[in-house]
């Protein structure tokens, strides 16, 4: 997965389609973010003692990563992110609209 967790991306569809957001948690695995203020939904709960307090809770939802793009720190553009290799041979993400190293 080409999206790390603290990247900030911008959501391509959806409901919250051209909204902006820091990755919090990603899940390779399943292939989706959870994004900060991105994907709210609501949750019926009920109260467990003094733990949790009954009612509707929201909170946000993991959205899938092909729904989002990285946004590049050098031209603040969404774009696609390419893997090149270094001199002393380490792998690193770049922006392939500037070529900036992003890790």
């Amino acid at each position: 997965m080409k999206i790390r967790k603290n990247d900030t991306v911008l959501v391509i569809t959806g409901k919250d389609k051209g909204k902006k957001g820091k990755v919090r948690f990603a899940y390779p695995k399943d292939e989706r973010l959870i994004v900060e203020g991105i994907s709210f939904i609501k949750r019926h709960t009920k109260a467990r003692g003094a733990v949790r307090q009954a009612g509707m809770i929201e909170m946000e939802a993991p959205i899938h990563v092909s729904d989002v793009m990285l946004l590049c720190s050098r031209c603040n553009h969404p774009t696609r992110v390419g893997f090149r290799f270094l001199a002393d041979g380490k792998r690193v993400r770049f922006c392939r609209s500037c070529g900036e190293v992003i890790d």
